[in-house]
Formats: C-alpha cells, structure tokens, sequence
C-alpha cells in the first residue's frame, strides 16, 4: 500500500503531536505514525508538567523576567554541556510554543506560578512562573476518538483517576483535616465513578493525559492522518534526502512517501535493552517508567541514514528512584516517587544504614547520589524510611494517606513494617546499627527543624515539596513514631536523555555535523538540549513541545 504526505510523524507524544499539529496549521498534509494501538507515548503516563520560560502564560500572571535570566541559569547547571545554539533556540521558540498552541488550538494552559527551578542557589534561577500544564480536559469532547487516547499509568492514578500537583493534590492530601478538600475530593471522586460506569475509563482529564488529549484534539481538527499500530521499519531516500518511511501496518508493509521529510520522535531507548547495557549506571538493576513500545526505533532509524546518537552528556537517561510494585493480579507495575521524599519525617538509606544525599532535592540527583555512593558489589537499592505518623499522613510510594487502608500494602510485601528500627532494618536487609545511628542523629537534628547532615529545607525548591503546616521546617520531622515502614527502591528513569544530535532547527546531524536533508527529531529521539542535566521539572515534555513545534514550522516554511 502507498500513502503520501507532506509530513511524516512518527510517534504520537508530546514532540510528535505537537509536530503534527503545527505542521498541519501550516497548511502541510500530515501523517502521524504510532507502534502502539493508542496515542500519547509516555507523555500519556507523564506529570504533564512544561518547562517554558518567559511564557505568555506567564506574563498572565504577572510574572515578567529578563529572557537573559532562563539562560543564565542553565548556563550555570550545565557547565560544559552547555550549547549555546540549541539552548538559545529553545528559550526563543518555547514561548512562541506555547503562544501558538493556545491561540490555534484545544491546547490551553495553567501557570506553575509557585514552582521554582530545582537549583535555587544558581544565578539565574527562577521562583516561578517558568512551567505550564495543561489545562484539565474533559474527555468527552474526544467523542469516539477517545477510544485512541493512551489511559493514564494505573500506579500513579487513584482508582484510574489522575491527580494534579498542586491544589488538586493538596486537597487529596488534606481530605480528612479540612471540609473543604474532603467535599472537593468527594465530588472528584463522585464524577469519576460516574464516568466508570458509563465510559468504562476516566474522562476528567489531567495531567500529561490531558496535554495528550487537547493536542488530539487539535490533530482531528486538522485532519491529521493517525496511524496506530504502524511501527516504522524504514526510512526512504530520494535524491539525497529523507522522502518517508516504510510501516508495518496490520495489512502489510505500507510506503509512505513524504514531500517535506520525516519527524523522528518515537520515545527514545528506554526498553532497548542492548543500548541501555551499554550506556546506563547500574541496568541490571534499572526500572524504566516509560512506554514498553519505546525500544529506540526513532535512533536505529536515524542511524540507518547517517544521523549520530550523543555520547558527551552528563547522563543518559532522566533519573527517578521508583518501586517495584505487585498487583493482585500477579503482575507488576513501577511507582515514581516523587512526591513523598521532599515531605518532613523520611530518610534515604543504603544498605548499611547510612543516609547518601539531601532527599528533598530532585529525582534526578536521588538516583545519581545513590549510585556514586553504593560501596563497590553492592546492591543497586536504598530505602526510604518513615513512621507510622508520616505514612498515614502523606503515604509512602503507592501508599496512599489515611483513610485509605494499609494493610494490603504490607501483607503484599511493597512495604516492610516492624515495631522497632532495629527490627525494620533486619526484615529489609539494612545493617540495624547503622540505621539506629542515622535515626539518632537525624533525629536529633529534626526536633529543631534543622538537618545537618545535608541541608533539607534550605532552598525554595525544597520547601515547595515539604508540608507547610510543619514548622520551623517544612521538610524535616523527626521519625520516632512505631510502628517503622520502608520501601526498597532502585534506579529508574523517565525516559531517555541520549538521542540524536540535532541543530537549533530540529534537523538530525550526520557526522560532519551537516543536517541530514527531509529529517527532523524530537522528544526523546533528539539529544535533550538540557545537556544530560535536570534543572527543572518539566524539562522533558518543555523541550519535546518547543523542538516539535519547530520541527512542524521549519518543514512547513523552511524557517
């Protein structure tokens, strides 16, 4: 079977859809290929949170900053990975993204306006203001196409219900100390059982599932061509140029030929097992977050017509500690924790009790610190320790807070529980003397709010994640409260950092850093303009979107 295009997109994430969509706007006939049977990508299982600074959303808020100040800040986190190039075309075009998708399409926005940047302390951070999320969506504007939609992650959903950081979150949280978040979460609770019943999945969108579902939207609106289940195999060449692409379709092998060129945005390599042997710390032991499907087609695609995959970034991958979490079912499932670290009365620890790094600071430097702390054969593990106050609190990993039973969580074995420290750290494989040690001092330190050891609670980064009804610190609580709980947790990741080299415009590199005429990447299929680093959070999906949409624009108008 022929088809033939403009554009061809292959993958249906944050970088592909926003690809298609702007692509299309401009007049190009768009085919938007995905492997899978539904669209979203790992965007679909994302927080959905967007790092773009100086956004018109932003200035909404009446938040107006010095363009300069973004790049000074990720000219001091990046050291030498810094590219002035591609850096400087992503803070040009990132608001010029976000001022095209709510002007043009269903993709509106709401302002982290209280979000600072992970690394408070570096000249140019910013306090708020740089990130968006979608606005939530309701599905049913979908109307059967909602059928295509990727269902958001089951371990990180209430029920198949997504929560959103902020307000939404809080009043989850809060739900049994203030009528106003138990009525808020009643009515939440109430529309999605609702939705349950009659469309057999959640329909209040939030989260990157509802980024997913409004650059849907906008697609259908365009008459972008949607192709699930039409894994690439190859890409075609004409005259010395990418000309589109051979798919799998279930009725065979279809050639797609593609006036403008191919955008490579397939995922990235996080379940390409061979690729992550060779360049992840520590793949035996690594968990990954993202789609199953993303087995790095994108890349070996790339690489088939001379493109080059990254080797110089500080780290391959976006680093998250998670979980290994049983289901009833017998299967198992992976949680990010991510919230739970920063809040006041928990401990990172390795095997032989000690703690390894501030907790309260990002995802990404949890994992990193771990590993370059783990003693030479060890395990590549460490747990998370609380009391029985912080667990019915805040929760622990899937855990979630009173009322919500706890029991099974521990008859399953996800979390150990013992009367005693000494106890907890012999059911779980910890040296118990060292992590009685750890808890006197840590204790010590927390009665008076204060952590010595490494400073939590000493930046607005971390202060955000703590509890603001605990003082003087929102971040440090003592842990003294027995029963004692922990989790074992291990490195994972989002996705992947290393792609393809790519220019300011999105086009693929060869070797002689000349771009490879007709293909574009992004995503993670493109090398992440953040140089291997995680200044903040959103710098996954801020990139994917803003590279995406220049990838559309320049196929569409050559600039």
């Amino acid at each position: 079977m022929d088809m033939e295009c403009d554009l061809l997109v292959i993958g249906s994430g944050a970088a592909g859809l926003a690809a298609a969509v702007t692509a299309a706007h401009h007049g190009l006939r768009v085919i938007l290929s995905e492997k899978s049977a539904t669209l979203g990508g790992t965007t679909a299982w994302s927080g959905g949170w967007i790092w773009a600074p100086c956004s018109p959303v932003a200035h909404r808020h009446g938040i107006v900053e010095d363009p300069s100040e973004p790049r000074r800040y990720l000219e001091a986190v990046l050291g030498n990975t810094f590219n002035a190039a591609r850096v400087d075309a992503f803070l040009r075009a990132a608001p010029e993204m976000v001022g095209f998708f709510e002007t043009n399409t269903a993709l509106t926005f709401d302002c982290g306006a209280g979000i600072p940047d992970t690394y408070s302390h570096q000249p140019g951070a910013g306090m708020g203001g740089r990130s968006v999320i979608a606005q939530p969506y309701d599905a049913r504007d979908l109307g059967a196409a909602v059928a295509l939609l990727r269902k958001p992650m089951k371990e990180t959903t209430f029920w198949g219900m997504t929560i959103q950081a902020g307000p939404d979150l809080r009043a989850f949280m809060t739900a049994t100390r203030s009528p106003g978040s138990a009525l808020h979460v009643a009515r939440r609770l109430g529309r999605h059982l609702w939705d349950l019943a009659r469309h057999g999945r959640g329909m209040q969108l939030r989260n990157g599932n509802a980024l997913v579902g409004r650059l849907l939207r906008a697609a259908l609106d365009l008459q972008v061509t949607l192709l699930p289940g039409h894994p690439a195999r190859d890409l075609l060449r004409e005259d010395g140029r990418v000309a589109g692409a051979t798919l799998a379709g279930p009725d065979g092998p279809v050639r797609v030929t593609a006036r403008r060129g191919v955008v490579l945005a397939a995922g990235g390599f996080p379940h390409d097992l061979a690729r992550r042997d060779e360049q992840f710390p520590r793949p035996e032991a690594h968990l990954s977050l993202a789609l199953p499907h993303a087995t790095g087609d994108g890349l070996r695609l790339g690489e088939s017509v001379g493109g080059r995959q990254a080797d110089t970034l500080a780290s391959p991958g976006a680093w998250c500690p998670v979980s290994q979490v049983p289901h009833d079912d017998g299967t198992t499932g992976v949680f990010p924790h991510i919230i739970d670290r920063g809040k006041p009365g928990l401990i990172g620890v390795l095997a032989d009790g000690r703690r390894f790094t501030n907790e309260g600071l990002g995802y990404h430097d949890y994992v990193r610190d771990m590993i370059d702390a783990l003693p030479e054969g060890a395990e590549a593990a460490s747990w998370l320790i609380c009391d029985h106050r912080f667990i019915r609190r805040y929760g622990l990993g899937i855990v979630r807070p009173a009322p919500v039973p706890l029991g099974p969580w521990v008859r399953n074995g996800y979390v150990t529980r013992a009367e005693t420290p000494e106890a907890l750290a012999r059911a779980c494989g910890i040296d118990p003397g060292g992590l009685t040690r750890t808890l006197a001092r840590f204790n010590d330190g927390a009665r008076r709010g204060e952590d010595p050891a490494f400073g939590r609670g000493t930046s607005a980064y971390m202060r955000l994640q703590g509890d603001p009804e605990v003082a003087p610190n929102p971040c440090v609580a003592p842990i003294e409260t027995g029963p004692f709980y922990a989790v074992k947790v291990v490195p994972g990741s989002f996705g992947t950092f290393a792609g393809l080299q790519t220019d300011g415009a999105a086009r693929v590199l060869d070797a002689d850093g000349t771009p490879i005429a007709g293909l574009y990447a992004a995503g993670t299929d493109m090398a992440s303009v953040m140089g291997g680093h995680y200044p903040a959070g959103g710098i996954n999906l801020g990139p994917a979107l803003t590279f995406g949409f220049i990838a559309g624009r320049h196929a569409a108008t050559g600039s």
